[in-house]
């Protein structure tokens, strides 16, 4: 960012139930442990070794033991909890009950909770040049589970698991975002809008998508392609998280 612009406060989604976990979880994701700290315990971190300790969490799935996790850490000053009744419901919902923190006038971090990764990431989505930015992994798995940012030349024309524009090269989307104030609140009232239109059953990029397609110039990618990174949905996520990610962020 540059010279004299605020440091963003963090918005975190940790709302969802995390059914797909099966027998290796039965909490909130952000409570899983790694290498003794919870992924909670590593966001705040990363967030305070980058200048950012303003935060907002969507809370619902057993939102009691995210709070005690929180006051555990000494953040309780420091972190603001707002509830979503209807966490089983799509993700959008988690956004749009953040209204008031994307619209409260400065530049926002948007980050979903479940993700182990090396603080570096922050770092980068902080300093990246541009309004608007999206982090790219270019080294993607096939398939229809991971959100695909999808570019022609260097403009982003489609942001989906399943895209529908015509592009030439994709990466996937580490789920963490970087939006200017005007964008946030932009956020804000897209988010609003698609839930009181009922489709409360979309997932939060979706909004993200519908600002990205009506002015794809004000958005930018910022590759992070070489350092260590896992969204955890899946038991074998859980794994490879412990086995081929952890490591990885003790020798960094």
């Amino acid at each position: 960012m540059s010279a004299g612009t605020p440091l963003p406060s963090a918005i975190i989604l940790a709302a969802g139930v995390g059914r797909r976990l099966g027998n290796a979880h039965d909490g909130p994701k952000i409570l899983l442990e790694f290498g003794g700290r919870t992924l909670l315990a590593r966001h705040l971190e990363a967030l305070a070794r980058n200048g950012v300790e303003r935060v907002s969490m969507t809370v619902g799935h057993q939102h009691t033991s995210i709070e005690a996790e929180v006051r555990r850490l000494g953040w309780s000053d420091k972190v603001r909890f707002v509830h979503n009744a209807d966490y089983r419901q799509g993700s959008l919902v988690s956004l749009s009950v953040q209204g008031e923190a994307l619209r409260a006038g400065g530049p926002v971090i948007l980050m979903d909770g479940d993700v182990l990764y090396d603080s570096r990431i922050i770092g980068a989505l902080i300093d990246a040049p541009g309004e608007n930015v999206l982090l790219l992994d270019r080294d993607i798995e096939p398939g229809d589970e991971p959100v695909k940012i999808c570019f022609s030349g260097e403009t982003i024309v489609d942001f989906r698991k399943k895209p529908e524009h015509p592009h030439d090269r994709y990466g996937e989307s580490v789920g963490f975002f970087r939006f200017s104030a005007a964008t946030a609140a932009a956020l804000a009232d897209r988010s609003a809008a698609l839930v009181a239109a009922g489709r409360t059953d979309l997932e939060y990029e979706e909004a993200i998508r519908d600002l990205i397609l009506a002015e794809p110039n004000r958005f930018a990618a910022r590759d992070i392609t070489e350092l260590p990174w896992i969204e955890i949905d899946f038991e074998a996520d859980v794994a490879r998280a412990r086995d081929e990610i952890l490591p990885q962020l003790r020798a960094a």
